[in-house]
């Protein structure tokens, strides 16, 4: 969800740009690197730039004397947030700019024009035409970050706050053996749930085209 909320606000703000904006054309090669930028190399990127002797941490901790490490919450449940977020941000970015592009101009002149002011336009015309848009973007974020293995598998050290580590721990584990079936059950379960998730991604995907066309 803060992938979402975050990435819609920056869509709008680069949409809003001109379409031959320098900035507008970055932001938006850099969100496609960005997106696809995950795995064991983000981690120790992380790990490397905010770690326990990480360079920012360090040129932090000369300036101010504030430990941005802090209690080694980059290797919890906030860290994976954090980190997550670095690829989950560009990626609706990418996914749902073209929402925002699909908003005619002719649609909030019509609607000016009948007496709308600026929050009526946005309440009864544009939130409505992109709520379906911004639902299919939000699974498709759901469903990347609940499939993602490598980039929690290095920053979590202890627990398994997520399905992917609890199926390596139910394999791989000692104090489980012989309960290897429930990590077989629960990626069965990861199956069902972004097969179910993709059909609800398609079908908002397709009510999202009729008015984009």
């Amino acid at each position: 969800m803060i992938g979402a909320v975050l990435g819609a606000l920056l869509a709008y703000l680069v949409v809003s740009m001109s379409s031959q904006s320098l900035l507008r054309r970055t932001t938006l090669a850099v969100s496609g690197v960005l997106a696809q930028f995950g795995g064991i190399t983000l981690a120790f990127a992380w790990i490397a730039t905010i770690g326990p002797v990480g360079v920012v941490t360090n040129a932090v901790m000369e300036l101010t004397g504030a430990n941005l490490y802090g209690s080694g919450w980059l290797f919890g449940l906030p860290g994976l947030v954090v980190v997550y977020c670095y690829f989950q941000i560009p990626l609706m970015v990418i996914v749902f700019a073209p929402a925002f592009e699909g908003l005619r101009p002719q649609w909030r002149e019509a609607a000016v024009n009948l007496g709308a002011s600026t929050w009526s336009y946005w309440r009864h015309v544009a939130i409505p035409l992109l709520t379906p848009a911004f639902l299919g973007a939000t699974l498709l974020l759901f469903a990347n970050a609940f499939a993602a293995y490598a980039t929690s598998a290095v920053l979590v050290s202890q627990g398994q706050p997520i399905v992917p580590l609890l199926i390596r721990q139910a394999i791989t584990s000692e104090v489980l053996l012989g309960q290897a079936n429930v990590g077989f059950a629960l990626a069965l379960e990861m199956i069902v749930v972004v097969s179910i998730v993709m059909v609800a991604y398609n079908l908002l995907l397709r009510r999202t085209s009729r008015w984009m066309r």
